[in-house]
């Protein structure tokens, strides 16, 4: 077989190409929709903030394929757009934050586990109990151990798990929609509260950081480009991929609406499917959906912490964090990187004991790091477009670029408001101290540590960082 032919077989049709962005997208956050929303709001409510969240991350999709066509040199990461467009400490920041979301999130997969175990081992909580933070930081290091033995990718794992996480979820669905209650539905449109458009703002922003979480890895649908038989599949995958997946997860809050009031299911236990689809169903409906998520979480687990790593690996060959990190074993395993992001790992789950709401604070944690990176992405993609970079052949896309790249801005920016000053100075709290990284990469290549701009954006950092931990300190940020 020729080298065209190999190629040619490994193509894909569209339908194929758009399984793929499905599978990318949907992850461990879906489990939890139920509750997170009936904390926040109603059906009403629930519509505008998926309508919102739609429209901003099918931009960022659309960004992230833009920047990959426009600037295909530009290949070591989500980071590497800051970089190119604003600097290296924005790039190193866009880069840490981008790696200690993807270890916040991996967090937030241990909590959901050990909550799913707790309805039948009550020591381990919510996920949040001394013996459950004991038992994930043990499953943390053994899966460090099996990926430092050369576990990197496994064919049929992967099948098992998308088996896994899509089979219960659209079972779920079914279910719903068929017993929907319309009653229930009725009374839970409003989210319980006197209609005012004041009110129906504050709902939809305390959801924004629910629907981050659940749409993270967004900018994975470009990476499928190579892969496509047209190259115009590739735009068409993004649209029909991002579509189902925003109808399956709109579908999951919408239709729990009908099952049980807002009150009873703002009251469930994580992950909150299970408590809904025993509502409707009984027992077996409950283990059903938490075999499932366990299988499903464990497997994006192995994925998400080689990606994690990946990300410091791949920054520190650029010369943006420091060599150390670009040790590897005689595995292959960049297997310094991967001992700091066990690390964080498991630092983080120490801190959820101490959280009223394990899962939820790690969900909106892990969303709050990675908006910088986002936004920065975002920022650089409607940088070129304004400046006409890349565009002397092709200026009748430019105007389209141009707009898709600041509803993109304005999302994210958006997002960082409804974060609330809480989690931005919980995310500078993580940010500040890895400044040490951008230090000591800076001295080893000789060079002067900060410029004036770089050394005004670290103090920024610190003071936030310092307003973070007083804040915590005095009870004012509760976690």
């Amino acid at each position: 077989m020729t080298v065209t032919e190999a190629r040619k077989s490994q193509q894909m049709p569209l339908l194929t190409l758009t399984a793929m962005v499905v599978g990318s997208m949907v992850g461990a956050g879906v489990f939890s929709l139920p509750r997170n929303f009936a904390q926040a709001t109603g059906v009403f409510g629930a519509i505008i903030a998926w309508t919102i969240a739609g429209v901003g991350m099918l931009m960022l999709a659309f960004v992230f394929q833009t920047l990959a066509v426009r600037k295909p040199e530009l290949d070591a990461g989500v980071y590497a757009y800051a970089k190119a467009g604003f600097g290296e400490f924005p790039g190193f920041f866009s880069a840490f934050g981008y790696w200690a979301s993807a270890c916040v999130g991996n967090v937030s997969y241990w909590v959901l586990i050990k909550s799913t175990l707790g309805t039948v081992i009550p020591g381990l909580g919510e996920g949040n109990t001394v013996l459950a933070v004991a038992i994930s930081a043990v499953g943390v290091w053994a899966f460090h151990y099996m990926i430092t033995r050369g576990v990197k990718e496994a064919a049929a794992i992967n099948r098992i798990v998308t088996i896994a996480k899509l089979v219960p979820i659209l079972t779920f669905v079914v279910i719903l929609a068929v017993t929907l209650k319309a009653g229930v539905f009725a009374d839970n449109f409003w989210g319980g509260t006197e209609p005012s458009a004041g009110a129906l703002f504050e709902q939809v922003r305390s959801t924004m950081l629910v629907t981050v979480f659940v749409f993270l890895g967004v900018e994975g649908a470009s990476v499928y480009s190579r892969y496509a038989r047209k190259r115009s599949d590739v735009g068409r995958a993004t649209v029909l991929g991002f579509l189902s997946v925003l109808a399956l997860f709109a579908s999951v809050t919408l239709l729990s609406y009908g099952a049980a009031g807002k009150d009873d299911l703002s009251g469930l236990r994580q992950p909150s499917m299970m408590g809904v689809l025993e509502s409707v169903v009984g027992t077996w409906g409950s283990v059903f959906i938490g075999v499932g998520l366990i299988v499903s979480v464990l497997g994006a687990y192995l994925a998400w912490t080689l990606m994690a790593a990946e990300v410091l690996f791949v920054a520190a060959k650029d010369d943006d964090m420091p060599r150390f990190l670009k040790r590897e074993n005689h595995q292959g395993v960049p297997i310094a990187a991967l001992v700091m992001t066990s690390t964080l790992i498991t630092l983080v789950l120490a801190v959820t004991v101490f959280s009223d709401d394990a899962f939820t604070f790690t969900l909106k944690l892990c969303s709050s790091l990675s908006l910088i990176p986002y936004l920065l992405a975002a920022g650089y993609a409607l940088r070129i477009g304004v400046r006409g970079e890349t565009y002397e052949h092709d200026r009748g896309a430019r105007g389209k670029e141009v707009a898709i790249a600041a509803l993109a801005v304005l999302y994210t920016a958006f997002l960082i408001f409804a974060a609330g000053i809480e989690f931005l100075l919980l995310s500078f709290i993580v940010y500040a101290p890895g400044t040490v990284l951008f230090v000591m990469a800076r001295r080893e290549q000789g060079r002067r540590v900060f410029s004036a701009g770089e050394l005004a954006l670290f103090v920024l950092a610190v003071v936030l960082a310092v307003l973070g931990v007083i804040g915590l300190a005095t009870g004012l940020i509760v976690i």
